[in-house]
């Protein structure tokens, strides 16, 4: 059975710093492709961060240079580093994996960014 657990969010002001984990189980998250995704109230859910079983990054325009995708294999758990954060990146933030069967979810974490 696949699990994703995220953690980490939280209320933070304009400029403040989160980390956010997503603790794996059921798979190992080093052969599969890895990601963040965010959705806002109202708005289209859209994938914020990936990391290739590879090891290569891509991340949304909005977030380059303020977010960094890493993941730490030995405890099978992908971080989220978000800096300078602004108010438009409050959002439920979920852990993805992508597997060859399909496609996991966390629950999601609420991060929220008070002007």
């Amino acid at each position: 059975q696949v699990q994703l657990v995220e953690s980490g969010g939280g209320l933070v002001q304009t400029g403040g710093s989160l980390r956010l984990s997503c603790a794996a189980s059921g798979i190992i998250i080093s052969n599969n492709a890895m990601g963040w995704y965010r959705q806002a109230p109202g708005k289209q859910r859209e994938l914020v961060a990936r990391v290739t079983s590879g090891g290569s990054t891509t991340y949304v325009d909005s977030v380059k240079g303020r977010f960094t995708i890493s993941r730490d294999n030995a405890k099978n758990t992908v971080y989220l580093q978000m800096n300078s954060l602004k108010p438009e990146d409050t959002a439920v933030y979920l852990c993805n994996a992508e597997t060859w069967v399909k496609s996991y979810w966390g629950q999601g974490t609420q991060v929220t960014v008070s002007s």
